[in-house]
């Protein structure tokens, strides 16, 4: 199998003395689809901020690739790489937020434009090219100079979603990206999501939407308190959980 696109070993994080991460070891290979599911407060938006370096891992090991971003040493203190080695990293990630985070005050084409013009100091012109194009696949041709407060919801998820895959990322993280949207709006979102994952772009989704999980996933994770409970294929976890936690949260959920 090849190497893994991105792994957390043993991942621990707390704030203050709540402890929010408890040993997670997770994986994700090239062109793998993986959805973490799980209560509210069960850590899963924390894992995606320790995966992408906004928060601070306590213990444990996280890796890109060939790349480690950081790890604990002999005196369990963890290190992070710094410099050009961390701007490395950060561009080998793709993050969606449930909020959009596109910055008001600039364009749909700046915004898209911007990490890879300033982060990755990739050529302009090429990257306007591959910026417009990536505005049509979002089906998003002709709103290149609106700003996004002109934009619908499911329309800013979109142009989010092309300012991550500006990138040209190894791996997308997604942190509901659904959850501030109306239903109509959600179908437009999770169809561009269908259409990556159909296209074998490596992502890991937190996502309350079970039925959409079950379809695009090829491994779903139910996280609780914390930790990693169970995880499988989509027909294991959703179809026939094997743990009691699991179980009732999707019992509640179908409910």
């Amino acid at each position: 199998m090849a190497e893994p696109v991105f792994s957390m070993e043993h991942v621990g994080k707390a704030f203050g003395e709540h402890t929010v991460l408890r040993d997670i070891s997770l994986d994700v290979h090239p062109g793998e689809v993986v959805a973490i599911i799980g209560p509210s407060g069960g850590g899963k938006s924390t894992l995606l901020r320790c995966a992408t370096t906004l928060e601070q891992i306590d213990a444990g090991s996280l890796r890109y690739g060939d790349l480690t971003v950081a790890s604990t040493g002999s005196d369990g203190r963890v290190t992070y790489v710094k410099g050009d080695r961390l701007r490395q990293a950060k561009s080998r990630f793709g993050l969606v937020f449930q909020s959009y985070n596109l910055f008001p005050h600039m364009t749909v084409l700046r915004n898209i434009m911007d990490a890879p013009i300033a982060v990755q100091k990739r050529d302009r012109a090429e990257v306007e090219r591959e910026a417009r194009s990536l505005i049509e696949k979002m089906g998003l041709a002709g709103n290149e100079d609106k700003v996004p407060c002109q934009l619908s919801g499911g329309q800013q998820q979109r142009a989010s979603i092309a300012r991550a895959l500006a990138l040209n990322p190894d791996i997308l993280f997604f942190d509901e990206p659904t959850s501030a949207l109306d239903p109509e709006l959600t179908g437009e979102v999770l169809k561009v999501i269908r259409q990556l994952a159909a296209e074998d772009i490596t992502m890991i989704i937190v996502t309350h939407e079970m039925a959409f999980a079950r379809d695009v996933a090829d491994r779903v994770v139910f996280m609780d308190g914390g930790a990693i409970v169970e995880q499988g294929t989509p027909e294991q976890v959703l179809g026939a959980p094997q743990q009691e936690r699991t179980r009732a949260f999707l019992a509640r959920y179908s409910g």
